[in-house]
Parts: C-alpha cells; structure tokens; sequence
C-alpha cells in the first residue's frame, strides 16, 4: 500500500483532541485510530504494543548486528481548532492559480506562494468544511509505508528501528505518558514537519497564562465608581501587550503573545493565552512582562482583580540537539540523496520531540509535505507522501551504517 492511500484512510478517522480533557487519550475516538495501526502492524509480523494509554510502540529488529538504534515517531491527534469529523479529501490536479474549494474556500497563492511550486502535481485539500489532518497523518503514513517495506524486504540492511504513535500532541500532551524508559531508541526523528525538505531543530520556547479577571457587577444605571467591568479590565491588560508581538505580525526567530481562548463576562472573565519565543532570555522578560503588568493594574483596580498563572510547556530543543548534530547531518544527506532540498529552519511551534530531547531521546524534526496546517486551506502534495517514505528509509540505510 502507498503512503498516499494510507494518507486517504486515516484522515478518515476523527481524532480530535480535547485541552478540556483529563483523560489519555483526551478523546476516545483517538484509541480508534491507534488501535488500527497497532493490528496493522501485527498482521505485518512487527512486534507491536498499545498501552493501556493508547500509546503504540513498535521494534523492527536489526539485521546487521549491533547498530545505533533509531526512532520514527508521529502523533494521531488533529487539532481541536477546526473540525476534524467527516473529513472529505480532494484530489486535485493542480493548474496553477487558486484553488477554490467545494464551499467556495480558496487556497490562494498570494497567501501560499508555495503553490507555484506544484503546478502539473496532484494535491490533496479538503473540501473546505474541515481540516485535512496532514499534522500528522501524513507522518503516520509515511512511517506505516515505510515500516511495510522494510518489513517485506529483508535484503535491505537496517539497525534496530523503533516506530511511536502518540495521541494528544496537539494539545500538548503528547509525550505525558510516553514510556520513553522502555522504548529503546538512541535517537530519532519525528515526522511532524511542513513543506517538503524541512528539517527542524529549533522550536519555540513555550508557556501557557491563564489570566483570571475578576469585576463587580451592578446595573449599569448605578455603576459610576462601583462598577468593575472584567471585560473592560481584560481589554486593557490586552492592550498593554505589545501589539508587534502577536502572532500575525511575527515570524522567524520573533516570539508573540497570543489570546487563545476567553470566556466570561462583567464579573468575572477568564482567558487563556500562550506565550513563545526561541531565544530563552526573551522567553523569560516575556513572562515577566506580564507578571509585572498584572501587578501594575492590581495597583491600579485593587488587589486580587486580576491573576495569572504561567506554566511552561517545552523549551526550544536547539540545546540539546547542537551536541547530537549527526542527525541534521544525516537528514540533510537523506533527502539530498532522493533529491530534495533541504530547509534547516526553526518551528513557530513545538513537537513532540523537544521534550523527548529534553528528556534523553534526542529528536528533531522532519516535513511531512503538507502546508496550511490547522485549518481548511490545509493540502498536501501526494508525492510528498512518498518522497517522505524514501527519506525514512534513507535514514535507516544511513544508521545500518554507522
């Protein structure tokens, strides 16, 4: 089976995840998926678990002796920002120009200048009412495909190769319950990225805020010097935030606050924001930043008005991964050798696998192929699928080496 008819099933499966969640999976529908993938994998004679967390791990042994031992590893999860349910892919044979959607959604190309790269190639969109879920089934079937060909060609030499998929990503949870002391692998990858050829080993530095505001509600027609609107008190804490670091007007290295979520009214509102940036010291006056601004307005509205609550989420793994640069090295030699050019270039994000550097398995980050991640512009180019596949099983060839 190719990567790309492996792509077609899975994004068939609704696996939404759910912050509000405190289960693992966040979401049952999410098991559906993974427990797939692991009978798959059984019926194609891999030595493959699932836990009772949903967590799929898989050994493909070596047949070269004793060899470092490297990981692939993607997540199932969709994001909950756009409905993952009732996914229906398009197959377009690309002309040039926009492409305009069954709903009349238009992926443009002044928007994904990226677009003129693909013209006489098939890519696969939406159509329009959903996201894809190319982050990262893409991933997850170009593993599948490649594990599939390693599997039923036994003359090609490979080290120990070690496969995980993990649910909740998407919402940060992605390697919560991962059984990291028991997997095996040395090193590895995640394949979780962008455009084809990217190769990522700089991620955000990130952490969450949870900013309480809390009013005083009265009518309207006595509230002069009483009244304490916790929607007017949020706009200006909003406010003081340096508009130059909001997500749409940063991009690169630059960091951002964003208002991810907010709920409430006069007398009480509560808001979730996530805080990035790549540089740690930025990171860190950030946060202070708005420690500093929530005790300033407490000074000015009364104690107790308004609290946040910070909690890190990752750091950027660009710490970790700058003493094990063999695998940059080796990923950029992969996809050279299929003939794709690589693009080293820092995530306005974060994988799984900067905490899993974190943690002692250090892993960066390869593209899948897909572009507009999250929403329902998202597509992917179908031979990215498989070219994918072919970088996979270069990186084995090059660790059978070693």
């Amino acid at each position: 089976m190719t990567a790309k008819e492996r792509f077609l099933r899975y994004v068939k499966y609704d696996t939404t995840s759910d912050e509000g969640s405190e289960t693992c999976p966040s979401t049952a529908k999410q098991l559906i998926l993974l427990k797939d993938l692991h009978s798959e994998l059984l019926s194609m004679g891999v030595d493959a678990e699932i836990d009772e967390n949903g967590y799929v791990y898989a050994k493909i042994p070596s047949n070269v002796g004793d060899k470092s031992k490297i990981c692939f590893i993607a997540h199932v999860d969709t994001s909950p920002a756009v409905s993952g349910k009732d996914v229906n892919p398009v197959l377009v044979d690309y002309k040039g120009g926009d492409v305009v959607l069954k709903n009349g959604v238009k992926i443009t190309e002044s928007d994904t200048p990226d677009l003129k790269k693909y013209v006489g190639k098939e890519l696969i969109v939406t159509d329009g009412s959903t996201l894809l879920g190319a982050d990262d089934k893409a991933g997850v079937a170009e593993i599948m495909t490649a594990v599939e060909i390693l599997v039923s060609n036994p003359q090609i030499k490979h080290g120990d190769v070690f496969i995980a998929f993990t649910p909740d990503e998407e919402i940060g949870r992605g390697t919560d319950k991962f059984n990291l002391k028991d997997f095996g692998a040395d090193f590895g990858y995640t394949v979780d990225g962008g455009a084809l050829g990217e190769i990522e080993y700089e991620n955000f530095n990130a952490a969450s805020l949870s900013l309480t505001v809390n009013g005083v509600s009265i009518h309207p027609g006595s509230a002069k010097n009483i009244m304490k609107n916790a929607v007017d008190l949020f706009c200006e804490f909003h406010a003081l935030l340096p508009e130059v670091m909001r997500p749409n007007a940063t991009e690169g290295y630059e960091g951002f606050y964003m208002a991810d979520e907010i709920s409430g009214s006069i007398e009480s509102l509560s808001c979730k924001y996530i805080i990035r940036n790549h540089d740690m010291r930025k990171f860190t006056a950030m946060k202070q930043y708005v420690l500093d601004t929530v005790e300033f307005l407490n000074k000015k509205h009364g104690e107790g008005v308004f609290i946040a609550q910070i909690k890190d989420s990752y750091y950027n793994m660009s710490e970790i991964i700058k003493n094990n640069f063999h695998l940059i090295d080796n990923a950029k030699y992969a996809m050279q050798s299929v003939g794709i050019e690589p693009i080293i270039i820092p995530i306005r994000g974060g994988t799984d696998g900067a905490r899993l550097s974190y943690e002692g398995l250090p892993c960066p980050n390869l593209s899948t192929g897909g572009y507009n991640f999250h929403g329902r512009r998202e597509f992917i180019p179908s031979f990215a699928l498989e070219k994918m596949v072919e970088v996979i099983l270069k990186l084995v060839d090059v660790y059978s080496k070693d």
